[in-house]
């Protein structure tokens, strides 16, 4: 496979009440991916269904991420989620309760295009 990365995105999302890390992986790729526009699609001709989309969740507990859910939840292209330990609990000292921060990096890549450019 010789695909190129096009375009790479970082995001972070958290679950203050139910320590849900699937929630929270959830809205760390919406954040990522709110700040995203492949406009090129729309001028050159290529399709979405060429893109591979590489995720990269990051939380305390990953064995708790279900990644082919999350794969499914994306919008375009061919893609895959891992899931590694990173992210945060944050123990609120007054409650006990345990904020989940997770952290999302997801990638796009193409088929090498440079043929098509001069």
């Amino acid at each position: 496979m010789n695909d190129q990365r096009f375009i790479i995105e970082m995001g972070m999302g958290n679950d203050q009440y139910g320590m849900d890390y699937q929630k929270a992986a959830a809205r760390a790729i919406e954040s990522a991916i709110r700040r995203s526009a492949i406009p090129m699609y729309a001028t050159t001709g290529l399709s979405h269904k060429d893109m591979r989309v590489q995720v990269t969740i990051g939380v305390q507990e990953p064995s708790k991420i279900d990644t082919i859910a999350l794969a499914q939840n994306l919008p375009r292209g061919r893609a895959k989620v891992q899931a590694v330990y990173g992210g945060q609990n944050i123990v609120n000292p007054d409650t006990g309760d345990t904020i989940v921060v997770a952290t999302a990096a997801v990638e796009a890549f193409l088929p090498d295009q440079s043929q098509n450019w001069t």
